[in-house]
């Protein structure tokens, strides 16, 4: 295997014609690749051994071990479940996945309409999901499951004709070198050199995704993750420099203002159209990434919620991409899976409206319902997330012409309509609109401004 060392030097080399630089002016032009704006829809996957406790959140380690003073619900939960001396690496061998199905994981994530899937390579637990040269025995293979999921997950995707995309924690919260580097204030770069970018060069080449969805940076600058080197050897030389995209967790800073689309904090809504292109990550357990035993109904996303979330993403030019926590068994919660199912079976008759959509000149209006637009083509779409309360729909932003056409998605008839004032608006006569879970229809408007 290539050294870090002759990885870095690959990276820095003076660049040929059309080359990417390692730095931030260079790489922030590189175009995104059209397929991740074309996608829309993406399903997020949080799974580790932190799926054992399953408590708290992903975050359970930190919380119980790591912040000082430790959060009392977790320190009870493990005094009152597990004997003394009882470590979080004994959690690993409990974490047998006995039940994960790639294939039949890989059929839920097509049902829901999403084009791409983000996998949990490693989180800030250390823990990597494949059998990665860097992390003995703190790996699916060595413990645990005894299988790669990485490898595994990512067949059963790509046969289905989805993008395939890890997550990879920069930061390790307990790793003796990372916390070394941090006492000497990220002046020395041994977990740098020695574990991050040999396990990212390893995910990369072994497993070719088409996102890398970075996170853990914060505590330390780009310089320190040596974030510009390996971007550059992305771009230019990997085996997806065409196709790959990156977030914008490069180090502390960087959110919102570089990589390749923003995520900038998550669960993060702009207000208004943003100038970049964006990525919305929410989890259907409002509480939580990971698997939570002790979840309660009120605590999740309802299917309304999550397409009223998503069509409001989506039309301000943002992907959505929601998030699921399977069991440590390697089972989704039926109740994930209801929700996937369901954003699917709105995309069937909705997707239209969704999929390789452009930014319309007026993203929302708010009259008697919500009301999100999109465009495609020479189309303009009317989303409208709640039933309206009769039958007449007045639209203020499209402006008309005798050649207007207004239909009703999922229905074939053109619906009557007339105009509404002098320079625009609309008036729809709806038709008794269709019964469905998520409290959303769409409209297709041809021929309008």
């Amino acid at each position: 295997m290539i050294s870090v060392f002759v990885f870095l030097l690959l990276a820095a080399a003076a660049p040929a014609s059309g080359r990417f630089t390692p730095d931030w002016t260079s790489l922030d032009a590189r175009p995104l690749p059209s397929w991740f704006d074309e996608a829309k829809v993406g399903v997020f996957v949080h799974w580790g051994v932190f799926s054992v406790p399953g408590f708290d959140s992903e975050w359970f380690w930190w919380h119980w071990q790591g912040q000082r003073p430790p959060d009392p619900k977790c320190a009870s939960y493990m005094s009152e479940n597990y004997p003394p001396g009882f470590g979080y690496s004994d959690f690993a061998p409990r974490f047998h996945a006995r039940f994960f199905d790639p294939e039949e994981w890989a059929d839920i994530f097509e049902a829901s309409g999403a084009k791409y899937v983000v996998l949990t390579a490693k989180h800030h637990e250390g823990f990597t999901n494949w059998e990665s040269p860097n992390s003995w025995n703190w790996n699916s293979v060595d413990t645990g499951p005894k299988r790669d999921l990485v490898g595994d997950l990512g067949e059963a995707v790509r046969n289905r004709s989805l993008h395939y995309g890890l997550y990879n924690s920069l930061y390790e919260w307990f790793h003796p070198l990372y916390l070394s580097d941090k006492k000497n204030g990220f002046k020395t770069q041994e977990f740098v050199s020695l574990k991050v970018l040999p396990e990212l060069y390893n995910l990369v080449v072994r497993y070719r995704p088409e996102v890398i969805w970075s996170d853990g940076d914060w505590e330390a600058p780009d310089t320190y993750w040596n974030s510009t080197q390996f971007l550059a050897w992305l771009y230019n030389d990997s085996p997806v420099k065409d196709t790959v995209v990156t977030n914008d967790r490069w180090g502390a800073g960087c959110a919102c203002k570089h990589g390749g689309y923003y995520n900038c904090q998550d669960k993060y809504t702009p207000g208004q159209l943003p100038s970049h292109k964006w990525e919305k990550c929410t989890s259907v357990d409002t509480l939580s990434w990971g698997y939570r035993r002790n979840m309660r109904l009120k605590e999740l996303m309802d299917l309304p919620a999550i397409i009223q979330d998503l069509v409001g993403t989506v039309a301000l030019d943002g992907n959505y991409l929601l998030n699921v926590g399977p069991t440590a068994d390697g089972t989704i919660p039926t109740v994930f899976e209801e929700r996937l199912r369901g954003v699917g079976a709105w995309l069937q008759i909705n997707g239209e409206a969704i999929f390789a959509s452009k930014p319309w000149r007026v993203q929302t209006e708010n009259g008697t319902v919500p009301v999100w637009y999109t465009s495609k083509g020479g189309a303009v779409y009317a989303v409208l997330t709640a039933k309206p309360p009769e039958t007449i729909l007045q639209l203020q932003a499209p402006k008309t012409s005798a050649a207007t056409k207004v239909t009703l998605l999922g229905s074939p008839s053109a619906l009557p309509w007339s105009p509404l004032h002098p320079n625009g608006g609309l008036t729809v006569l709806l038709p008794e609109l269709p019964r469905t879970p998520a409290q959303a229809w769409t409209l297709k408007l041809e021929a309008v401004q």
